[in-house]
């Protein structure tokens, strides 16, 4: 592993050996982390639904763009209001909160579109992604944000200054506009990058922030400004105790987060992963034969790791970093846990082979980084005499390669559950889903027929019955407008639903007591049929037709 390779987990390392020449840095990383020395980069999108909409504009709208104000607006209390504008409009004197009149009587050129928060969200999430570059720990900050815990990351790149300026470079490239900072805390960063620059000296900008940085209510900072109160610096001379009584503690709790007194860990978009490998590359490369190269020896290295942790991979995500800044992910699942080089590989290729997108490398990827984000334990296992797996193994590997081609949501198996009411006693589940059933598979007796038919219907068919007693089986039904005469039954057994949830209901579900009866018509056929809810519990109960009988 090289130093470029480094990543963050929570508050340990994989170390692998480190080249003499590098020591110096690791030594300066170890020492950031466990000193408790935490760096973290915040990055503004003051426009980002604009620059979202003008990178993919509607093919109406495309041309209308260039050099027009536009505005995103959205209807509140029966006034379309503006949420959004962009850099043109802005300068306009165009903000959030305008009503739409208001705005088009200023700046009669404004265009307008439906603001479309999902977007944003999908935006701000690919943006996130592509962020990962630089750290594991990247947040989310607000609906236009974004929050990187640095921390020991910062000297790949040859410092802070240049790790944001690389940030920056490559947003720029796909068209987004930013502002950044760094400081000790994810809150003494959002505000800097939000309300402030630092200038070298990071407590002095932080102290002249306004105390609208503190994000608090708007009655409470308009509180504090008419106490005199009108800069951090201005609040944090006055006494906790004091500002705690008069404004809150949760202004307190703030305003020492701000100041680097408490700390707020931010919750990553993603976890770490317990076992990663990446690769960084001089010069991208674009071929998709050569990316799987990559990634076969990235998921050989994977491997090793778990091997001798005596883990396997359940789960298994490669992310290709364009260097335009945009990534693309792709994940696969297993049935069993797998460490195997060749057997993930496959099934990547069976991923790749079925996207109806095929991946872009546009300009070519700079980067591409395996995880293994679920883990299982994998002992070492002895193989048949003739060197073949087992018919297990062979099972899991089909079922595996059918789950990645047609979708984990297209192959099922069945769980057994701990239930009497026959069309809930099974579960139908993702083939590729770890799950420990609830129950065992019912077992008849040798010799003995069948209590349950093999074809059940889930809902029950209705049938409408005629009977010599109400409380006895059919002498005749009738099913799919045919009608079946009775020779021979069995019955009746009589399936209550659950004492903890017994209520009235409809069929289907739980409430009523069913008597079944195992019915032979004349022609030899054979059926399992019930009564659904007793004489006593309903005043005309149904028949349904719950299965078939081989």
């Amino acid at each position: 592993m090289r130093p470029a390779d480094l990543h963050l987990k929570s508050n340990c390392f994989a170390v692998a050996p480190v080249p003499r020449d590098h020591a110096g840095e690791w030594s300066g990383i170890v020492t950031d982390v466990l000193s408790g020395n935490r760096r973290y980069l915040a990055i503004w999108f003051p426009f980002l639904p604009a620059d979202r909409l003008r990178r993919n504009p509607p093919k109406s709208s495309a041309s209308a763009l260039e050099g027009v104000p536009f505005a995103f607006v959205e209807k509140v209390k029966g006034a379309l209001r503006l949420t959004g504008v962009d850099a043109r409009a802005q300068s306009f004197g165009m903000v959030p909160g305008l009503t739409l009149a208001d705005a088009r009587a200023r700046v009669p050129q404004l265009l307008a579109f439906d603001a479309d928060d999902h977007a944003d969200r999908d935006w701000l999430k690919r943006l996130a992604q592509s962020c990962l570059r630089y750290t594991p720990m990247v947040a989310f900050d607000g609906p236009d944000g974004l929050i990187l815990d640095i921390t020991g990351c910062a000297h790949l790149l040859g410092g802070e200054e240049k790790l944001t300026a690389d940030v920056s470079r490559r947003l720029a490239m796909i068209g987004m506009t930013t502002r950044t900072a760094v400081a000790g805390t994810s809150a003494a960063s959002r505000a800097l990058a939000r309300y402030s620059q630092t200038d070298g000296d990071e407590r002095a900008a932080i102290r002249r922030l306004p105390v609208t940085a503190l994000d608090l209510e708007a009655e409470i900072s308009l509180a504090l400004i008419r106490a005199g109160l009108k800069t951090i610096g201005d609040m944090a001379i006055r006494p906790m105790a004091a500002l705690a009584a008069r404004f809150g503690g949760e202004t307190v709790e703030r305003l020492r987060h701000l100041l680097g007194e408490v700390e707020r860990p931010i919750v990553p978009i993603h976890p770490p992963a317990p076992v990663m490998a990446q690769r960084r590359f001089a010069e991208p490369i674009a071929r998709t034969e050569y990316t799987l190269t990559v990634l076969g020896e990235l998921a050989a290295e994977v491997g090793l790791r778990m091997e001798q942790e005596h883990v396997g991979g359940r789960h298994f995500v490669a992310t290709f970093f364009r260097s335009d800044g945009l990534s693309r992910t792709l994940s696969i699942e297993t049935g069993r846990p797998v460490r195997d080089a060749d057997a993930v590989i496959r099934l990547f290729r069976e991923r790749i082979d079925g996207l109806s997108d095929p991946i872009d490398p546009g300009f070519g990827f700079d980067l591409i980084r395996l995880e293994v984000p679920v883990i299982e334990q994998l002992p070492a296992a002895q193989l048949k005499l003739e060197g073949e797996a087992t018919i297990d193994v062979q099972a899991a590997a089909l079922i595996d390669r059918l789950s990645t081609r047609l979708g984990r949501d297209r192959v099922f198996k069945l769980a057994p559950c701990d239930t009497h009411i026959p069309e809930q006693a099974q579960l139908a589940l993702p083939a590729v889903e770890a799950c420990s059933p609830v129950a065992a598979w019912p077992v008849t007796d040798t010799g003995e027929p069948p209590a349950r038919p093999i074809h059940l219907f889930d809902p029950p068919q209705p049938i409408e019955v005629i009977a010599e007693v109400p409380d006895g089986p059919p002498r005749r039904f009738r099913w799919r407008g045919t009608w079946h005469e009775m020779r021979r039954f069995e019955g009746p057994e009589r399936i209550a639903s659950e004492w903890w949830k017994r209520r009235d209901g409809v069929i289907g579900k739980t409430g009523l007591t069913r008597d079944y009866y195992r019915i032979e018509d004349e022609r030899g056929r054979r059926f399992w049929v019930f009564r659904h809810g007793l004489f006593g519990e309903k005043p005309d109960p149904k028949w349904y037709l719950q299965g078939l009988f081989a």
